[in-house]
């Protein structure tokens, strides 16, 4: 412990204070100098005059290093402004349709204007050093509209459930980017999320998950709903029966002609179910003469989470020849 504590002060009296000192020197006498030095900087690129029908293929790189002459004070300036000046690299690209490389000294030699520095820095630019060359690859550009895919994971409280899928607003939205990508894309992905015990519906936003960054999103973020209700039962009553499959020339009569069950799901999607809305089928293939009660099938809307206790529960079928 001692030691530590020695080369812990130490360093912070002595041997932080002094390098700070010669850094300090150092970037002084580079300050003041009127001496010529060369420095690495790395500028910006910025690619011009694209097709408006095009887009690119593969991402443009940002920056490129390069070295710069001048003198000392002048390269420091340069060095310190060089994020809140228009210096950069410019790449015109008008005329290329497809795909066209840049060897970039060639190309700066060519056009020693495309190397933009304010007169200001009194720098020079000598060559680039990373990257030597750009390959610029085109595409048509293409928008399309596709749907999004949740991947929110909800659970809710017992008791409680979830009516139907995550709601979406909007339920889709435009993708821009080049043909040959947006060819591959069906669907929008949000990012995941998991929401615990819900007892109550649900609202909020969430990100869109983008996997290539060449392709826009017409919204970054999307809104979602949860519809979330608390379990109940409900008897409905006079529900129709049906009977499928009759054949031409006989008459069929189902008694009763109506039955009730009882539906359990969300309180409030129950209280919207009419009679109609449940289908109780009957069919007239499996009829046999010797035969007179059938248990019919039952279909209920997809986000009801069960039914129970329906009366009757077997159907009579009468069946007559229909007069000529």
């Amino acid at each position: 412990m001692v030691k530590i504590s020695f080369f812990t002060t130490f360093f912070k009296n002595i041997a932080f204070p002094v390098g700070a000192f010669l850094l300090a020197m150092l970037l002084w006498l580079f300050v003041v100098s009127g001496d010529q030095y060369t420095m690495m900087l790395d500028l910006p690129i910025e690619a011009r005059n694209l097709n408006s029908q095009k887009t690119y293929l593969e991402e443009v790189p940002g920056y490129a290093s390069v070295i710069l002459k001048g003198k000392g004070r002048d390269l420091f300036k340069s060095y310190v402004l060089q994020n809140y000046s228009d210096i950069k690299l410019v790449l015109d690209l008008d005329g290329i349709s497809q795909e066209y490389e840049f060897i970039l000294n060639d190309y700066f030699e060519k056009n020693p204007r495309k190397v933009v520095i304010p007169p200001s820095h009194n720098v020079s630019f000598i060559e680039v050093v990373y990257p030597n060359r750009i390959n610029i690859r085109l595409d048509e550009v293409m928008e399309k509209k596709v749907p999004i895919i949740s991947n929110i994971q909800s659970l809710v409280k017992d008791g409680y459930l979830q009516i139907g899928n995550t709601q979406f607003e909007p339920d889709s939205l435009i993708i821009i980017g080049p043909k040959v990508e947006l060819n591959k894309i069906n669907e929008v992905h949000t990012a995941k999320d998991t929401l615990f015990n819900l007892s109550k519906s649900n609202r909020g936003t969430i990100d869109l998950i983008s996997q290539n960054r060449l392709i826009k999103f017409s919204l970054k973020k999307i809104n979602y709903f949860l519809d979330v209700q608390q379990i109940s039962e409900r008897i409905i009553v006079d529900i129709p029966v049906k009977v499928i499959n009759k054949v031409r020339g006989i008459r069929v009569f189902p008694s009763p002609q109506t039955v009730s069950l009882t539906v359990v799901g969300g309180v409030n999607k129950i209280a919207e179910i009419k009679p109609n809305d449940i289908s109780v089928i009957v069919d007239f293939n499996s009829w046999k003469l010797e035969k007179n009660f059938y248990t019919p099938k039952i279909a209920v809307p997809f986000d009801i989470l069960n039914w129970k206790d329906l009366s009757p529960r077997t159907i009579e079928l009468g069946v007559a020849r229909e007069s000529k």
